[in-house]
């Protein structure tokens, strides 16, 4: 597992100065303290310039559909670039599990056939697609947390020769810690199963490489760390499982039809597109694509090793906090494993928006009241720091919760 040491220090001159012009591209932090990326993205100025100028391009005919999917190819080539991929391993998709869905249903189960992962620390969309194949006689091996985490070595060892996938969320959405990837990977490629990731509690926020860690497979969408909007999302596959995946689904999109030949049909023979594009269906979510390839700017400009050093500084130095106030941080015992997410109350302790802790629920209303963005998913208070975050917000919710009458 790679992991960047947050330090004690403070970054260098040029690198805050950078973080504070991005900071100034989210005039929503004038009145809220926002620290919920684990939920949500906030869009900067440029991607909604970026949207407002396909509006207007819309509005006046000034482009051609090839003209404005230009802007989807230069998305894929940024983000490709963020996780240290090629581009012709990069979809366009509309979401996570649209990705996930794409890879599960490519691949020729039979009965005996499982997949391993952590059920109790995934995310719904990374825990339904495979249930569904369980309809096939594919097997589900629920390998169990350990402190909180996935447990790699227990993932590993649960792989046997009628495992085709393993699974995992480099963070997971609650407690919010990240995963041994590396460890998962080496023995994966080893052993001809498939990685399968799910990376949108981290992309753009930690840094991402998929030769590194081994990926064979990544989803992610681009409303939460990538800074972009609902209802779109990048799915990376490599070249060479891309090449022995057929799609459920198909249309021209995902066709290798040659120049000047995208309206044909036709009954002559055809070829599925190389690479990741032959999961790509129909039109694509063109004002998403405008955005996200601007916000893929912004990411880039400060640099994934910046941004990850700065939210890692962020989130220890606030977890420190809560725990000098008294307050139940969740954390496991090894700090690798700790991410730009920080969660207080115990896992399982409630739903959704909810804790049965009244101490928890108490506290969430009073910095609700008071403008700080935050979430509670499994009972667990979760706070989360991007690159637009910086010590004052630490500063404020610590000076909130000193004056919070339960405390």
């Amino acid at each position: 597992m790679h992991a960047v040491d947050p330090g004690s220090g403070k970054a260098p001159a040029a690198q805050t100065e950078a973080l504070a012009g991005a900071r100034k591209q989210f005039p929503v932090l004038e009145r809220l303290t926002f620290l919920s990326i684990c939920e949500k993205s906030i869009v900067p100025d440029c991607g909604r310039a970026a949207v407002e100028h396909y509006l207007d391009l819309m509005q006046s005919a000034g482009a051609s559909r090839s003209e404005h999917e230009i802007r989807v190819e230069t998305a894929k080539q940024k983000f490709a670039r963020l996780i240290n991929a090629h581009q012709d391993e990069i979809a366009f998709t509309r979401n996570v599990s649209d990705g996930i869905n794409g890879i599960a249903c490519a691949i020729d189960w039979q009965p005996g056939d499982n997949v391993v992962l952590t059920a109790e620390l995934e995310h719904p969309n990374n825990l339904y697609p495979w249930r569904h194949l369980e309809r096939l006689g594919v097997e589900l091996r629920r390998v169990p947390p350990r402190d909180g985490v996935i447990d790699a070595p227990a993932m590993v060892s649960a792989i046997d020769d009628r495992t085709r996938v393993v699974t995992a969320a480099t963070v997971t959405f609650a407690p919010g810690l990240r995963t041994d990837l590396r460890t998962i990977g080496e023995a994966a490629r080893e052993r001809g199963v498939l990685f399968v990731v799910d990376a949108v509690q981290s992309a753009g926020i930690l840094r991402l490489d998929v030769e590194r860690d081994l990926f064979d497979c990544l989803a992610t969408s681009t409303s939460k760390g990538l800074l972009g909007l609902y209802g779109a999302g990048f799915l990376y596959c490599r070249r060479e499982v891309a090449q022995r995946l057929t799609p459920a689904y198909l249309s021209r999109s995902g066709i290798d039809a040659g120049p000047g030949q995208h309206s044909e049909g036709g009954n002559e023979a055809y070829r599925l597109a190389p690479g990741a594009r032959r999961f790509e269906v129909g039109s694509y979510p063109l004002a998403e694509a405008y955005a996200v390839d601007a916000s893929l700017d912004l990411i880039l400009g400060i640099g994934q090793d910046v941004i990850e050093a700065h939210v890692l500084r962020l989130a220890s130095r606030f977890a420190e906090g809560l725990r000098e106030r008294g307050l139940p941080v969740y954390g496991a015992s090894d700090p690798a494993h700790a991410s730009h997410i920080v969660t207080l109350g115990a896992l399982g302790s409630g739903g959704h928006d909810f804790s049965h802790d009244a101490r928890i629920n108490e506290l969430a209303s009073w910095l609700q009241d008071r403008q700080v963005g935050f979430t509670i998913r499994r009972g667990q208070l979760r706070f989360a720091f991007h690159l637009y975050n910086n010590e004052s917000d630490v500063d404020r919710v610590m000076a909130l919760i000193d004056a919070f009458p339960g405390a």
